[in-house]
């Protein structure tokens, strides 16, 4: 069974803006590319490092600490599928959005 978690108003960012949300003590980052949304961990899975702050080219966001790629919209490094930052959908429900987290031991 899926989550919707409602995005504050004031966190939603602006096309080409990001913002840090936090939920049940996981911080998550949201993108906002050419008005499509994309929300991730906001930790790299190669050591850890905040993804939020990093380098956005399209939906590629680039680690600060050590400059690996990852697609926003499918999660992997890329060129790789050995690597990959969890990702959610977001969905916008009567002008709110929501990050729809999926329990792992639900996940396909």
């Amino acid at each position: 069974m899926s989550l919707r978690v409602p995005v504050p108003a004031g966190k939603l960012p602006q096309v080409g803006g990001r913002a840090l949300f936090e939920f049940d003590g996981k911080s998550l980052a949201l993108f906002n590319v050419e008005g499509d949304l994309f929300a991730i961990d906001d930790s790299c899975p190669h050591q850890g490092a905040s993804l939020c702050g990093g380098r956005l080219e399209g939906r590629v966001i680039q680690c600060c600490a050590h400059g690996l790629r990852f697609d926003l919209r499918s999660g992997y490094l890329l060129n790789s599928t050995q690597l990959k930052v969890a990702n959610y959908p977001v969905e916008i429900i009567d002008g709110q959005a929501f990050i729809v987290i999926v329990p792992e031991e639900s996940a396909p």
